[in-house]
């Protein structure tokens, strides 16, 4: 592991060559959704990679980069994230960052993924950017010319994954907060209606919030129940069919989510992300709009017959 060190160690782990992995997040080789198990799962993975004893075989220059990368960026990294209170902190960092090269017009990532990522449809994002990470920590140990960029690949993904999540943003003004101190007599704050409140609860929202929440730890089985739920209040809701279809496909149960893709696009037959997952899946779209077609036909006609007799 971590071959080559010998180009990677002119560097010499300098202040400004340390600066550039400032998110323990891209460091360990882990989503920003990531909770305590899966971190200390990631970290302990980690530093098995760059044990002394798997490096047996490598030169004294390997076994010097190997020994700076666990001791000065991996275990910083981990004890900085293995706490919820450090997560915390080091999100609102994160997110404070995004802010700011928002407001500056700089947040423009270099690597191909982060563009994809910053330009995919919402529905997709979540998965596009777990799998992303998924498949670029698998490398990111592998070498150590390749480690440096794949955890900026990682880190830019993490900043792009963070401002599609926070929409729209407030830019603060200088020195005043959100809001300039002579416009604060101008700003109204509605008062709170419990009751409208309770009655305009989208339970099945919540069921999707909650499915979307397990997909990211990976928590397949329940996200397909918490989408069950969902279906039950809102049984022609095209984007609750999409995710339940993704959600059985990464379960590896293709037929489900046939069924699921083939309803989401029964009701929207235009929703990009049951599209793309009906090409994969080869679904017949030609058969099933002529599916519908007749269906809508057999309709007809028993209406007009009712109104005939009638």
């Amino acid at each position: 592991m971590l071959e080559a060190a010998s180009l990677m160690s002119q560097m010499s782990f300098s202040p400004d060559w340390i600066k550039k992995f400032s998110d323990p997040y891209a460091v360990l080789g882990v989503s920003v959704t990531a909770d305590e198990s899966r971190i200390l799962k990631r970290y302990r993975q980690v530093a098995k990679l760059l044990h002394p004893d798997v490096q047996t075989n490598k030169d004294s220059e390997s076994h010097a980069f190997v020994g700076q990368v666990l001791a000065r960026l991996v275990n910083p990294s981990y004890q900085r994230l293995k706490q919820a209170k450090g997560r915390a902190e080091t999100l609102a960092t994160l997110r404070f960052r995004v802010r700011r090269l928002s407001r500056e017009n700089k947040l423009t990532p270099d690597s191909e993924l982060a563009n994809q990522l910053l330009a995919i449809a919402e529905p997709e994002v979540e998965m596009f950017y777990e799998q992303m990470i998924a498949t670029l920590a698998t490398h990111q140990y592998e070498a150590a010319n390749s480690f440096e960029q794949i955890t900026q690949q990682i880190g830019e993904l993490n900043l792009v994954y963070l401002r599609r999540k926070m929409g729209d943003l407030v830019i603060r003004q200088k020195r005043t907060g959100l809001v300039a101190a002579q416009d604060i007599s101008q700003v109204s704050i509605p008062p709170v209606d419990v009751e409208l409140n309770q009655s305009t609860v989208n339970y099945a929202e919540r069921h999707a919030i909650r499915a979307r929440e397990y997909l990211q730890k990976g928590n397949h089985a329940l996200a397909i129940q918490e989408m069950r739920d969902a279906l039950k209040i809102q049984p022609s809701n095209s984007d609750y069919h999409s995710l339940l279809g993704q959600a059985y496909w990464l379960q590896r149960l293709p037929g489900m989510a046939k069924v699921h893709f083939r309803q989401a696009l029964k009701l929207d037959s235009k929703h990009p992300v049951a599209l793309k997952y009906a090409q994969q899946l080869n679904i017949d779209l030609k058969a099933s709009n002529r599916n519908q077609s007749s269906k809508k036909r057999r309709r007809d006609w028993l209406l007009s017959f009712f109104v005939k007799k009638h």
